[in-house]
């Protein structure tokens, strides 16, 4: 039996080992130990990925490991790195003890320092590698969209803290979320991952989850959150995405950037222990045109400064060297500063106020900018100080372990999965519900033949009588998602952007079978989808933010009442949208459906 095992070790220990002192004490004599490099290493935060049922992948001649880049063993033993991003999915009892073998490697070191381990969203349905992992064992809930749609301050919070025990269980300790750029710019491919385009409500909602993760303050039994992407990443020019060059611009034709702050500054009253700049390269402003990570204006001037925090700031991911990703080679997101080397990139975002650099892991880069004095160890000490202070309040050194044997009682448990499925039909939205002589379409009658397109037949058979053709059926229903231009590249393929509009043979179809039987329309709104047509010719219309067959048919049936209210206007056409400004809420011109349009039965 795996069990926890506590690290200290007993009263001849170094004082930064015994728990009984105070958190700063304990932080100034393990930072008077440190060389220079292991300072270095703690400022670098990375991806780690697990091999297959949880192997630690550590044998740099391993053909599993090829372009990977350093093992994490090379990574804590040589670089002396100890925060790490997890990257895919596995069973969670894997992540357990995946994580106790990568915390084992780091008690061996000379000091010991414990691992932080850090994940994107794993609790939804998102599958981008870049940005999320799908719920592999994890209890499901809608995206946050889907929460937002909802409304309810109470629910979020109780997502929160579900997600907490569960990332606790198996020792995720920093969760690279809450994401609450504002939902501004139709086109943007990372809107799912949003609380929609309302200043207000994205206010409520994110003091609500950090709330759910941290406690009411940072603890041993919190999950740090790193919100981003700070001061607001959802004004991209034409809704293209910074984490390529053809979005790195930033724009605010609204003049609108303390609509999308405001959100920020409701984390800081929560508690938020760190923030994440976003790569975005603000235009045709007042603020230095380079990426927000590099810009010692936003960070120093208004996060620190103005705002007044002083917790972690960690740059968004791959802002100083080229990289292979998913084995195409991605340039840097120097966005403003390509034109630096990589020790000048590193320079510039320690000038700016940042504390860690995401997906790196090149140290020696900060140590080569000590030792010609162009970055002084000071500095350096300022950004260490708040790294281990938060190891410190989160009690990896005093318990670093966790009990693989114990997750399965805490992590995707019946109730947790049955929480997650009563979210997701809550979030459902209504659109339209057509009259018709027996009443409105929705909800169907249990029995009732439907025919169904991108439905699981085996569930639907336990709602209404499945058959063959739209001929033979009452009522169809199809599940659609909203529309977008591939984009070249593997790794740019996640991000789906451009387009909201079904294309012409797509949009044909949809009517013609429309046309043939009364037909339920669901489609998934990762973006603000351009229906028109499809809102008119369905008998009704409804929209998921996440959502399986289940808790979807749970709501046509009449099982639950949907709930959810559009957190995002749905505009009439891609000329609309093309005009809007892309800092600017709602700026749609005769939406097909307006922010907060919802009915209910």
């Amino acid at each position: 039996m795996t069990t926890a095992r506590h690290r200290f070790r007993g009263p001849a220990a170094a004082p930064y080992e015994d728990p009984s002192l105070p958190v700063a004490e304990r932080v100034e004599d393990l930072l008077g130990r440190m060389t220079l490099e292991e300072k270095a290493g703690l400022m670098f935060q990375t991806i780690a990925m697990m091999g297959p049922d949880g192997a630690l992948l550590d044998d740099p001649e391993d053909p599993a490991t090829s372009g990977m880049g350093p093992t994490v063993r090379q990574m804590v033993d040589d670089l002396n790195m100890t925060h790490f991003n997890l990257l895919g999915g596995a069973a969670p009892a894997q992540i357990a003890a995946w994580h106790n073998r990568i915390q084992e490697i780091a008690l061996g070191t000379r000091l010991g320092i414990p691992i932080t381990l850090s994940t994107d969203p794993r609790h939804h349905f998102t599958d981008n590698p870049g940005t999320a992992a799908m719920a592999t064992g994890f209890s499901q809930f809608p995206e946050t969209c889907g929460l937002a749609a909802v409304g309810d301050e109470k629910l979020v919070r109780e997502f929160a803290d579900l997600a907490r025990r569960e990332y606790l269980a198996v020792g995720i300790r920093l969760a690279l979320h809450p994401q609450i750029d504002l939902a501004t710019e139709p086109r943007w491919s990372r809107i799912n991952g949003t609380f929609g385009e309302d200043g207000e409500l994205t206010g409520r909602m994110v003091a609500a989850y950090i709330r759910g993760f941290q406690g009411d303050e940072l603890g041993a039994e919190s999950v740090a959150t790193m919100t981003k992407h700070f001061p607001g990443g959802g004004p991209q020019k034409d809704g293209e995405d910074p984490h390529f060059p053809n979005g790195r611009e930033q724009v605010y034709p609204g003049d609108n950037f303390e609509y999308h702050l405001a959100p920020f500054r409701k984390a800081l009253e929560a508690g938020t222990s760190q923030m994440m700049p976003y790569y975005g390269m603000p235009v045709d402003t007042d603020m230095e045109p380079v990426g927000f990570g590099f810009n010692k204006g936003v960070v120093t001037g208004l996060l620190r400064e103005e705002l007044g925090f002083d917790g972690i700031v960690c740059t968004d991911w791959g802002l100083i060297c080229d990289a292979p990703i998913m084995g195409e080679m991605h340039v840097a997101r120097a966005w403003g500063v390509e034109h630096l080397s990589e020790s000048e990139r590193v320079q510039k975002v320690i000038e700016a106020g940042c504390d860690q650099f995401g997906g790196e892991d090149v140290p020696e880069l900060v140590v080569g900018l000590v030792r010609t004095g162009k970055v002084t160890e000071e500095r350096i000490d300022e950004s260490v100080r708040r790294l281990l202070r938060e190891k410190f309040v989160l009690g990896l050194f005093d318990e670093p372990f966790v009990d693989v044997d114990a997750t399965a009682a805490v992590v995707g448990t019946p109730e947790g999965v049955e929480a997650g499925r009563i979210a997701q039909s809550r979030s459902i939205t209504l659109l339209k519900n057509a009259e018709t002589p027996a009443g409105p379409v929705l909800p169907l009658a249990e029995g009732t033949r439907v025919y169904v397109e991108g439905v699981a037949a085996d569930v639907a058979d336990g709602y209404g009588t499945v058959v063959a053709t739209p001929e033979e059926a009452d009522v169809a229903i199809v599940r659609l998602r909203t529309p977008y231009d591939e984009r070249p590249g593997f790794f740019q393929s996640f991000f789906h952007s451009g387009t909201l509009a079904f294309g012409d043979a797509e949009l044909a179809r949809i009517l013609d079978l429309c046309a043939k039987v009364p037909t339920v329309v669901d489609i998934y709104l990762e973006r603000p989808a351009v229906i028109p047509e499809i809102a008119d010719g369905s008998a009704a219309l409804v929209a998921n933010y996440g959502a399986a067959d289940g808790p979807l048919l749970d709501v046509l049936f009449g099982r639950r009442a949907p709930e959810g209210k559009l957190p995002f206007q749905l505009p009439r056409s891609m000329a609309d949208v093309e005009r809007q400004r892309s800092d600017v809420p709602s700026d749609g011109q005769d939406a097909v459906f307006e922010f907060g349009h919802g009915l209910s039965y």
